[in-house]
């Protein structure tokens, strides 16, 4: 018999290694529905099945569960794609390969949350928009720019800024997962398949930073 929780069991009822998980579940439920600054602890561990007083356990107070929040959901990603994609010899592979796992990323029901509360809230917050900027946002551009700059080097992209590159990737990306998380509002999109946008967008910026035939013949003979 599997000893794996039920998704309809209480939460009360889980084993106490699974509280952190269950408490980050429930914090980022209620900061996404009220906002970092409205959002109470009290609320956190009614929606988790905890105490008040075990939240206090694991975390010392919100802008604390707020950085794990980020770190759980956002950041072990960032860890993943560094550790599997940095060092990988084709580049342009390594690009498609973020680019799949990135879309998958930002399908999820996390994403839309993380977004609202960047934009809405942040501005209250300077010290957790620093910490954003710094474990996600410029880790994110670090890791796509130097995958860009190493196709660019193998001949498979055209040579610009891999900065302003990444920029523009990361704007298709996001830009099109907001309209996914919308898709009822978005009828361009609405039956697009997943697979599909993905591809749409992948397509698009390979064909824009192809690199001219002379370039690339130039490479292929050196």
């Amino acid at each position: 018999m599997s000893t794996t929780p039920s998704a309809n069991e209480p939460r009360w009822r889980r084993r106490p290694e699974e509280r952190p998980r269950q408490i980050l579940e429930a914090a980022l439920e209620v900061f996404a529905e009220r906002g970092l600054s409205a959002a109470r602890l009290e609320d956190i561990a009614q929606r988790a099945g905890v105490s008040k007083g075990t939240i206090y356990l694991y975390f010392p107070n919100k802008e604390e569960l707020f950085r794990e929040v980020i770190r759980s959901s956002v950041i072990e990603y960032i860890d993943r794609a560094e550790a599997s994609l940095s060092s990988k010899a084709d580049a342009e592979q390594a690009l498609r390969d973020w680019m799949t796992g990135y879309w998958a990323w930002l399908r999820s029901p996390v994403f839309p949350a993380m977004h609202r509360l960047v934009q809405s809230e942040m501005h209250h917050f300077p010290d957790l928009v620093t910490h954003y900027t710094t474990e996600v946002i410029e880790r994110v551009h670090r890791l796509v720019c130097g995958m860009i700059e190493r196709a660019m080097d193998q001949g498979r992209l055209r040579r610009m800024d891999p900065l302003v590159a990444a920029r523009m990737l990361s704007s298709l990306f996001i830009t099109h997962a907001l309209w996914y998380h919308q898709r009822t509002s978005f009828k361009s999109i609405a039956r697009v398949s997943d697979q599909a946008m993905l591809d749409q967008i992948r397509d698009f910026f390979f064909h824009a930073m192809r690199p001219d035939d002379a370039a690339a013949a130039t490479h292929a003979h050196s």
